[in-house]
């Protein structure tokens, strides 16, 4: 799997014309949504931060489609439906799950199917159509206190999302006594296939992505 993997990123990487975009969020709304849909679950079932990323992820590729696409050589292929693929970590190597009509699907299906597809991702017991296709792609590794990174593509997809973790920072707050007050920040990065989608396009979906994290309730329409 290693030589597998190593001869499609180094395809990707000097075939691919990658530009990169960032995007800090702020998490507190999102935190305190997560935090509420827990406790009222009563361990039925348990929602992480991942979940919402990718709910958003979808939602924003509802919105701006022409990052929901693929470069199939001759033509452009704009994807009818959110397939999220999800980087996870094996003793093999890296494989990518795919979590598929993400856009159509609430935050308890997605959790369920993300814990499941990855479980048996890392026992080896995937099925070649739960890893191979997919129109988009996520790499979290917030959970490892990485703040930010480049991602490479994962062709033929148009764009990845890499997401670091979530930090306290200090922001100007006027309405506050202090001056300023702690929110709960993240870093999300953009690599985006150039002969896809155009930088503008690529800020559009992260201007989407920004909003549907912000306000939160929105990914529960």
């Amino acid at each position: 799997m290693r030589k597998v993997i190593a001869e499609r990123l180094t395809v990707a990487k000097s075939t691919v014309p990658h530009y990169y975009l960032t995007q800090n969020i702020t998490m507190d709304n999102v935190m305190k949504l997560r935090k509420s849909l827990n406790e009222a679950a009563n361990g039925v079932y348990k929602l992480s931060l991942n979940d919402f990323i990718i709910k958003a992820a979808a939602s924003a590729l509802r919105d701006v489609p022409e990052v929901n696409s693929s470069w199939q050589g001759e033509f452009i292929r704009q994807h009818h439906h959110a397939d999220i693929a999800v980087a996870a970590a094996t003793p093999a190597g890296l494989i990518t799950p795919i979590v598929k009509t993400c856009d159509a699907k609430g935050l308890k299906s997605i959790s369920s199917e993300v814990r499941d597809l990855v479980a048996r991702a890392r026992a080896n017991k995937l099925k070649p159509e739960e890893f191979q296709g997919g129109s988009f792609t996520i790499s979290n590794l917030g959970m490892f206190g990485i703040s930010s990174f480049s991602a490479i593509i994962n062709p033929p997809h148009a764009a990845i999302l890499s997401v670091g973790t979530t930090e306290t920072r200090l922001v100007l707050d006027e309405s506050s006594e202090k001056g300023f007050k702690a929110v709960e920040n993240m870093s999300v990065q953009l690599s985006a296939d150039h002969r896809v989608a155009d930088g503008a396009v690529g800020a559009q979906f992260l201007k989407a992505f920004k909003g549907y994290l912000e306000n939160p309730l929105t990914l529960l329409l």
